[in-house]
């Protein structure tokens, strides 16, 4: 029963790490296609009925401020980023869910290559978004690995095989 519950876990966090990368993968995509001004017009038009009612609108004031904060640079590396970061999960994904045998140990040293890079962003701003992410991949690092030994047929602490 538990086994059946932890590769349910499992499953499920394939599916939820797939369409978290698929979103990743389509705003770097989007960034890399709109341009700068589009963005800040995209910014005024989602703002500006609610600032005209509420010129003290702390949501969307904090995004017009964002918005117009965000430079052209940082378009470009969130562009990338997010269209690597995104993408190397989805394949990830894909072979996970293909059940290639090579795929999990590959899956977790990416994984810990992303939340080494997580805990270096972790330290400069103290993001709860962050550690909670990071404390995902964790969960995610530990069902794989598990799933990996249970397709190889090893037995787990305490179980039989």
């Amino acid at each position: 029963m538990k086994r059946d519950w932890l590769h349910w876990a499992f499953e499920a966090s394939l599916l939820a790490k797939g369409i978290l990368a698929g979103i990743e993968t389509l705003s770097g995509l989007v960034l890399l296609i709109v341009s700068h001004g589009q963005l800040a017009d995209l910014a005024h038009a989602l703002t500006a009925h609610e600032l005209s009612e509420d010129p003290n609108d702390l949501v969307a004031g904090t995004l017009m401020h964002m918005a117009q904060a965000f430079s052209v640079e940082a378009q470009k590396f969130y562009a990338l980023y997010l269209l690597s970061h995104g993408g190397l999960k989805l394949g990830v994904v894909g072979l996970l869910a293909r059940g290639l045998m090579w795929a999990y140990p590959a899956a977790i040293a990416l994984m810990v290559v992303f939340i080494a890079y997580q805990l270096h962003v972790w330290a400069g701003d103290r993001s709860v978004a962050m550690l909670a992410l990071t404390a995902l991949d964790v969960a995610v690092i530990a069902l794989t690995w598990r799933e990996w030994r249970r397709k190889r047929g090893l037995s787990f602490p305490g179980n039989a095989a």
